[in-house]
């Protein structure tokens, strides 16, 4: 799963002032994250707002995508949630023509026992025709998907081929790097120490900020993967304020103000969150242009 290794995107959507699907700026998204060096795309992630489209408007954002990529970069898209039943019959209605591996969340609210995990994940696992990227981020399920669930799926399941690990712990994901079976990717969803974790052994990143800082953020985990230290922690330090800013007041509020500055789209979100502050975007405008200058 060579694909997935770099720096993967979890592609907003773009909304009109009223709200509606701007398929316009979705497009021209995809293309400034593929002109910016990124490896591969994701979509309808937490990042999307995938929470509250309609099922009309999600096959839109993936024709969107779909359409402008152009068979370009390799797509995952997000297909999870805290209803196993419900997972494995949008998996068995999906048309994956066009899609090169699913993500999947671990389950939220309900808070199953580390053996609920794995038996959600077996259930996805057996009705999956295409590879399938697990989901660990308790600070939005309120359940740690531990690392000896993670590996007990990797080495039960072949098309379980990696984690996306947001849980914001470096030791927690050295464990996962340390104890999971070859090949298996230990992607980064947490932006921040997602340098640390790649120069740890891991895959790289699913990142929020490299679609907005896309030339930057994918150069960073480049020379990352080859152990250029000096190079790689010499752009993170570059990009550490701007990756503060783009979660101070939720995501994806922060990174649709820097598209916003960037005129590929507007600040738009939809409730409830709500647009970044005239504060926020400041400190926004203020650094992408320090970063251009």
């Amino acid at each position: 799963m060579k694909k997935f290794i770099g720096t993967g995107v979890a592609l907003v959507t773009p909304f009109n002032k009223d709200t509606s699907v701007d398929t316009s700026a979705l497009a021209n998204i995809v293309s400034h994250v593929i002109e910016g060096g990124i490896e591969y795309l994701v979509v309808l992630g937490t990042t999307a707002e995938s929470a509250v489209l309609t099922t009309e408007e999600k096959q839109l954002v993936i024709e969107t995508v779909v359409k402008a990529n152009n068979k370009r970069l390799p797509i995952i898209l997000g297909i999870g949630g805290n209803n196993t039943a419900a997972v494995v019959a949008e998996i068995k209605a999906t048309n994956f023509d066009d899609i090169d591996a699913i993500l999947s969340v671990s389950p939220y609210y309900n808070k199953p026992t580390q053996e609920g995990i794995y038996q959600h994940f077996k259930a996805i696992a057996e009705a999956s025709p295409k590879p399938i990227v697990l989901y660990n981020v308790p600070g939005r399920t309120a359940s740690n998907m531990l690392p000896e669930t993670v590996i007990r799926l990797a080495n039960d399941f072949e098309n379980i081929i990696a984690v996306k690990e947001a849980a914001g712990d470096i030791v927690q994901a050295m464990r996962l790097l340390k104890d999971a079976p070859k090949d298996f990717l230990v992607i980064s969803g947490d932006d921040m120490i997602a340098l640390p974790m790649t120069l740890a052994g891991g895959a790289g990143v699913i990142s929020v900020i490299g679609q907005g800082y896309a030339k930057e953020f994918s150069e960073m985990i480049r020379f990352g993967l080859v152990g250029n230290v000096a190079e790689a922690t010499k752009l993170h330090y570059k990009l550490m304020p701007a990756i503060d800013y783009i979660f101070e007041e939720g995501n994806p509020a922060g990174i649709k103000a820097v598209f916003e500055k960037l005129n590929l789209s507007t600040a738009t979100v939809r409730l409830p969150l709500i647009e970044a502050s005239d504060s926020l975007k400041q400190k926004l405008n203020d650094f992408t242009d320090s970063l251009n200058s």
